[in-house]
This record gives C-alpha cells, sequence and structure tokens, in this order.
C-alpha cells in the first residue's frame, strides 16, 4: 500500500488537472493566428477564475512535506519511479537536443545508479559534474545520488583557478565532463591539488567513455539490497554559493531538502500532470535545478529545459513547448521587457510565473504586458534554512509567513551596524528585533525540527559554517542562520528585499564576492592596489562590479582585460573601471568602498580616469559623460 503522503500527491492530481488544461478551440476562427490568441485568452480567463486560494496552495504544500521522516529510505528517484509505472510514455523532461519520457528518465536514472556503484560512487564519495542543461544532467544526480553518491554540481562559467577551487572542495574522486565543458577543465588542470578520474559524455574519447559504460548497465529498478540504506537525512548534492568573502563555498544538500523543496514548490504552484514548466535558469543552481524541475516531476508534469536564456527565444520556446509555467529571476523579466514586443508573447498558455528578484517598479507592468495571470514570488538560499513565498501575488514583496507557519518559518530581521555589518546588542548582549520598516538582516532560528526552527546543513568547510551562524540572538544560547540580506517588514508583514550586507553584490543572477575578483586583479602585471564593489546601474537587477584601481607605468587595459577573461567567469569581469592615485583605508587598514559606491561610475562626480568594458566589442572604453548618459538612458546595455 502507498503512504498516506504519497496517495495524498497522486489522488488529488485528478482534481487539478481541468484547472490548466486548455478550452475547447471557438469552431469557426477568421485564420490560424486569431484562433490560437482566442484560445490563449479564454485559457488566461480559466486560470484567473480557477486560481487557488492562498490558503489552499500552503496546505497542499504543508500536505506533500509533510513527515516526510515516516519513509526515511524514499528518495526522490522514487518518486520518478512511481510516475514510470503510472505514465511511462508520458513526457517528463523536454529540450530541443534530449527528451525523456518518464519510463526512459527512470531507466537512465537507473543506469547512472549502477554505474555509480559499480565505481564505488556510494556511501559518501563524491563526483562533480561539469555538464551544460539538459535533460541528462538530472537523470545523473538523481542516479549517483540514489545509492549514496553526492554530486557536485559545478558552475559551467567557471575557469581557471576558480574552476579547481570548486573540483578540490569537494574532494572528489570523479569527475563527468561533457563535451561542451573540456576547455574549461583543461584551464582549471595546472591549478588542481589532486585530480579525479574524469569521466566523458560525447566527446568521444575512449578511455573514460561514460556513454559507452552506462549502455552496459540494465535499467531495470534497483533492489533495495543494490541501493544500500541510504536514508533522507544522508547528503545527495554539493550546491556552490559566495558568501560575503572569498571562493565559492559548496554548501551541503540532504536529501530531506531536495524532497522538501521538491514537494513544497509542487503544492504552492498547484502543479498537475497537465503541466510544462520552462526552465531556462543553469541547472547547477539550486532553484533551476532542484526546485523547478522537482516541483513539476513531483506532480507527474513537464520540464522543458533549455540551454541557456534568451530573450529573442524565449516566447517562441515557451509556444512552442505549450508550457504552462515558468520560472524567473528578476532580471530574465527585465530582459523580456527591454525586447521588442513580438506575436508571440500573446500566443502563450502560461498560468503562473515562479521565482525570485522580481522587483516591484516592473512587477504589474511585467504581468500586463505578457498577460500572466499569476506571479509567484519567493525567496530562499542554497544554504538557507527558511524561505519566504508571496502567495498573495503583493507586487515587490518576497513573502511572508503566515501566523499558522510560523512554527515552521521562525524568522526575524535584527538591527546590524551599518559600518562593521555586526549585529547591535542590547544591554543584556541579545539582538535587537526591527521594527517594521526597519532595515535590517534577516535571520533564521537553527534547530532540529518544527517547533524549534529548521537545521542548517552548512558546508563542506566547517570554518565556513560557523562563521554563518549567530548565536545568543533572542535568547541566551539560540542559534540563528544570517543570510546577509538585508530586508524590512511592512506594516502589512510582507517582507521586502533590499540589499547584500558587507562585500558580496549580485549581477547576472550570480554573487559575486569582491575578495575572490580582487585577488585576480592584484595578480594582473602593473596592478599595485584594488578594491572591488557593485554599483546600481539604471534599469538593470541586482549591482554591476566596478574596480578602483591603483596602477603603475606597466599596466594594460588590454592585458588587463585578457588575464581576467582567463581568471573569472564573465559576470565576475568589473564591468567599470576606475584609476586611482591612492585607496583610502581605516586605521585598520580596511577599504574604505562608501564613497566609491556613491560616485560609481559618473564623471561629473569623479575626477579620475572611468573606463567601461564595452559589452559589443568585450574591450574597455572611456568613459565620458556622452558616454555615461548612454547606459543610464538604457542605449548601452550591459
Amino acid at each position: 500500500m502507498k503512504p498516506v503522503e504519497q496517495r495524498f500527491c497522486f489522488d488529488n492530481q485528478a482534481s487539478r488537472i481541468e484547472r490548466v488544461r486548455a478550452p475547447p478551440e471557438p469552431a469557426q476562427p477568421h485564420d490560424h493566428v486569431q484562433k490560437k490568441v482566442v484560445i490563449q485568452q479564454a485559457t488566461r480567463r480559466d486560470a484567473l477564475r480557477r486560481r487557488p486560494s492562498a490558503a489552499k496552495t500552503w496546505l497542499q504544500a504543508i500536505a506533500l512535506t509533510a513527515r516526510l521522516e515516516a519513509q526515511p529510505h524514499r528518495l526522490f528517484a522514487d518518486i520518478v519511479e512511481d510516475w514510470a509505472q503510472r505514465q511511462p510514455g508520458r513526457p517528463a523532461l523536454l529540450s530541443d537536443g534530449q527528451s525523456f519520457t518518464y519510463g526512459e528518465l527512470a531507466a537512465r536514472i537507473n543506469r547512472y545508479a549502477r554505474w555509480a556503484r559499480d565505481v564505488g560512487l556510494q556511501a559518501g564519495r563524491t563526483v562533480c559534474v561539469l555538464m551544460p542543461n539538459r535533460p541528462d544532467y538530472l537523470a545523473c544526480w538523481l542516479g549517483i545520488s540514489s545509492v549514496g553518491g553526492t554530486v557536485a554540481l559545478i558552475n559551467t562559467r567557471l575557469v581557471g583557478q576558480s574552476l579547481a577551487h570548486c573540483i578540490d572542495v569537494a574532494h572528489a574522486d570523479h569527475l563527468i565532463l561533457a563535451a561542451d565543458c573540456v576547455d574549461a577543465f583543461e584551464s582549471s588542470r595546472p591549478h588542481l591539488h589532486r585530480e579525479p578520474q574524469c569521466w566523458s559524455l560525447g566527446t568521444g574519447d575512449p578511455s573514460g567513455d561514460l556513454d559507452a559504460a552506462l549502455a552496459a548497465f540494465e535499467p531495470r529498478p534497483l533492489s533495495s539490497a543494490e541501493r544500500g540504506d541510504v536514508t533522507i537525512d544522508e547528503r545527495a548534492l554539493l550546491i556552490y554559493t559566495s558568501g560575503t568573502t572569498g571562493l565559492p563555498k559548496a554548501a551541503n544538500v540532504s536529501h530531506r531538502r531536495i524532497l522538501a523543496w521538491g514537494g513544497w514548490f509542487s503544492g504552492l504552484t498547484d502543479a498537475s500532470i497537465e503541466d510544462r514548466l520552462y526552465d531556462c535558469l543553469p541547472l547547477y543552481h539550486s532553484v533551476g535545478g532542484v526546485a523547478a524541475p522537482c516541483s513539476m516531476l513531483c506532480a507527474g508534469g513537464s520540464v522543458a529545459i533549455a540551454e541557456k536564456f534568451s530573450a529573442g527565444s524565449f516566447w517562441d520556446d515557451i509556444e512552442r513547448f505549450d508550457c504552462t509555467v515558468f520560472q524567473y529571476i528578476g532580471e530574465l523579466c527585465r530582459y523580456l521587457l527591454k525586447a521588442p514586443a513580438s506575436e508571440q508573447e500573446a500566443r502563450h498558455r502560461l498560468r503562473l510565473a515562479v521565482g525570485n528578484g522580481l522587483r516591484g517598479d516592473i512587477w504589474e507592468t511585467f504581468a500586463n504586458r505578457f498577460a500572466i495571470p499569476q506571479i509567484l514570488e519567493f525567496y530562499a538560499a542554497t544554504e538557507g534554512n527558511f524561505s519566504l513565498f508571496n502567495v498573495d501575488g503583493k507586487p515587490g514583496a518576497i513573502g511572508r509567513v503566515p501566523p499558522v507557519l510560523a512554527h515552521r518559518f521562525p524568522a526575524s530581521i535584527v538591527k546590524i551596524d551599518a559600518d562593521s555589518g555586526s549585529p547591535v546588542r542590547s544591554a543584556a548582549g541579545l539582538c535587537i528585533a526591527c521594527a517594521p520598516g526597519e532595515i535590517g538582516e534577516a535571520v533564521g532560528r537553527i534547530g532540529g525540527g518544527d517547533r524549534d526552527g529548521r537545521p542548517f546543513e552548512g558546508y563542506t568547510d566547517p570554518e565556513e559554517t560557523k562563521k554563518k551562524v549567530l548565536h545568543d540572538v533572542f535568547a541566551v544560547g539560540d542559534a540563528w542562520f544570517r543570510t546577509g540580506d538585508l530586508m524590512l517588514r511592512d506594516a502589512q508583514g510582507y517582507l521586502h528585499f533590499i540589499d547584500r550586507v558587507g562585500d558580496t553584490f549580485r549581477w547576472k543572477g550570480e554573487n559575486v564576492a569582491t575578495s575572490e575578483v580582487n585577488d585576480a586583479i592584484r595578480d594582473c602585471p602593473g596592478v599595485l592596489d584594488a578594491s572591488t564593489y557593485g554599483v546600481a546601474v539604471s534599469g538593470a537587477d541586482g549591482r554591476a562590479g566596478m574596480a578602483a584601481l591603483v596602477v603603475d607605468r606597466d599596466f594594460d587595459l588590454e592585458i588587463f582585460n585578457e588575464h581576467l577573461s582567463h581568471r573569472l567567469p564573465p559576470y565576475a569581469v568589473p564591468a567599470f573601471v576606475r584609476l586611482c592615485p591612492a585607496l583610502e583605508t581605516t586605521d585598520t587598514f580596511k577599504q574604505q568602498k562608501q564613497r566609491l559606491i556613491r560616485e560609481g561610475f559618473d564623471p561629473s562626480l569623479v575626477d579620475d580616469p572611468l573606463f567601461l568594458r564595452d559589452p559589443a566589442t568585450g574591450g574597455y572604453r572611456s568613459i565620458d559623460r556622452a558616454v555615461y548618459a548612454r547606459v543610464v538612458e538604457g542605449e548601452i546595455r550591459l
């Protein structure tokens, strides 16, 4: 007999199907285009009329994630296997180059699991995966993790020392390398402390040919003895995130969290077997690679995977794959708004957009132009122990915690010192909670269950884990997770994201650690000193990287640009450069950045030479008032 939680998941699908199925087509349309537009308009009206209440979506999410510990050996691969038994021919993962039905996906997962057992990838051993977006990405980590192996999801945009660092901190025995990523891996090899055994996909290299190895294994499900004693509390993934300082950190992600993310988002999005989600976010990130696809797979729906986001092909993909949901980040929405209007943007069957970073200034414009019936904005962090959801659709808010769920998501906002970034303490030595309207750092209580807070699984580096834990917050001996994010709570209880604390800024959907950029810059010939920071750019989400440099006569901007291109991922290379005679420091030799941040790249405020990394040529060019105006007005888009 199936467990109660799984029966809820399956038995409620039938009641959800009708909510997203397109209505019958009009009998006599004038032409094909008009016919489709009429259908889409009717579908959107139907989606709005049948949109579930906020209370119902919360209840669905709770039901799908309740009592996971009752089945400690049931992993997410088992959910896929169950759907494969029920609907083997239904599409699970779609893309232009590769697609899997549920039966094919389950078979591919099983082949990866058997291969992992054969090479000893179980009981906590680790494999790094360097592979672009494709359906096989999910089959890979679902299969390997199902027999106890840990899969490190590596950013495919990294090169050189940054890539080597991510491989090294995973302590990986094996690395799965797609043909598209061979050059990036070769750039990292000289910097590796220990080189893992490489397995190639699609490279044609007979040594370590993973395609051939997988084909040799049977696709049938593994027995419980073959699976081993793998429980939901064991580590399944390493997902990398940049904190306030340093190189990327590898965050531990357990099977329990994968199940929770998948079930929670499935419930809140009201997902059904009729849904198709468009996912153009990186699969090496927690949202694009775990929360988004697992929400649909949990409900028996489909996921259309794009290799990367493209404003030019976005709406064509939405129509071609017949998607009902898409996953966004705020910058993606801004790119779509800036793109020329097209017929495709009106010809879709979307009922929901779900994501994070959609700011209030474009929320309603975005929803109205593209006729999105519902937007579900949320806040979460890969390593975080709480999340927020704007189920009510209030523009600009990242969510709120309903009183009935306050025990499940114990979060607060505490006052911090603007200069040091440290919490402000009372006379009793405890933190001070912010009143409504006050800006502070969001924190989440660390505990072992629903009543005393959620666990914080930390990183592979224990010292980095300690840095994220705040003690004696509201009671002596308590512990809270530091998000590093500034927020405020409004009078209605909704939370709003303000900015990052400290020296990390977000650009192109990625966190950029200034210390990593500084280290790369200081290794460049002619650079004597450097200070990296983020500056606001009109019309863009996040902050663009800017570097203030002190240089000598040997400094050359072309060499500087080439040097950073080999050391840093594209999003971390500074968009702006300022050449200064000296950099200001405090009495303890900490860099003073506030004046630099305030002045930004405005030549009317800055007497020093300023340069822009031209997005058209990739080289640096001088900034005068005319160039500055073109950036501010959006004619030059970074």
